[in-house]
């Protein structure tokens, strides 16, 4: 009798084991579809956040900020994937908008993102970007945002923090104090290059420059008008009198127009 129960506990074990075998397959199955499926999603979003990259990269190249509309805003600033920071100034640069704290912060969110981009320290985890109201009021409203010029730091993990949000009313907008704080959220630094006092110095120069060849110009008109010489000799010191006025009034016109968007006048040179 205790021979024929072995074999047939032998028979019961085979069975229970085929069951096992056949019962557990769809499972392997399913587990193996969960992985390829887990890979394959993976592998997309790190292609996706390499085109991310690699397009940021090439609109740095060209400029050191870019500007964004609500849709551009969303996938590079707002959609995951994300592995940089991003840092954004809220503005209203419209002549319409008549907002000259916005001009006068640009020009030092300007000198900041170009220190940036032209540093030895310069990558792929930090970049400049800009929306203005006429052109993303969408994302201004997304922001629950009524006030203009705002800095905000968009970190590569996570939603931005209280701290991510430039204390412009308390502390400036110098580009130093900017840096300082990016510095302070990203641990990024970046050597300001041309600081807002010298470059204000340095344009005045210019400027400067610029009136005197202009007021030399209009002297020799008057010298060509009034005296009594020879008549050639006048005409060649009314023609270069002309010429220094008109070429210098127009390049002083051009300086204006570039930094002051929007402006319409322009002679010659544009």
């Amino acid at each position: 009798m205790g021979a024929r129960a072995a074999p047939s506990r032998r028979r019961q074990a085979g069975r229970r084991l085929r069951y096992l075998s056949t019962g557990s397959f769809p499972f392997l199955l399913l587990l193996l579809l969960l992985c390829i499926q887990l890979g394959g999603g993976q592998k997309k979003k790190e292609n996706l956040l390499a085109e991310k990259v690699e397009q940021l990269m090439e609109w740095s190249s060209r400029r050191s900020i870019f500007r964004m509309n609500g849709d551009k805003f969303r996938k590079f600033v707002k959609a995951p994937p994300r592995n940089y920071s991003m840092i954004v100034m809220f503005t209203a640069l419209q002549p319409q908008r008549q907002c000259s704290v916005c001009r006068q912060a640009n020009e030092e969110y300007q000198i900041l993102a170009n220190s940036w981009r032209y540093s030895s320290a310069f990558c792929n985890k930090l970049f400049f970007g800009m929306v203005d109201y006429d052109e993303g009021t969408d994302v201004f409203q997304q922001l629950n945002m009524n006030s203009a010029p705002t800095f905000m730091h968009f970190p590569s993990k996570g939603r931005p923090k209280r701290a991510d949000t430039f204390d412009l009313q308390r502390i400036g907008f110098a580009a130093e104090q900017l840096a300082k704080w990016i510095a302070d959220r990203t641990d990024v630094h970046s050597y300001i290059h041309g600081s807002s006092q010298a470059q204000f110095v340095a344009e005045s120069h210019i400027i400067l420059v610029l009136n005197a060849a202009i007021t030399m110009g209009m002297v020799l008109l008057n010298e060509a008008a009034t005296s009594k010489g020879d008549v050639g000799k006048r005409r060649i010191i009314c023609l270069v009198g002309l010429g220094l006025v008109v070429f210098f009034f127009s390049f002083l016109l051009s300086i204006f127009r570039s930094k002051y968007h929007g402006y319409p006048y322009s002679f010659l040179i544009k």
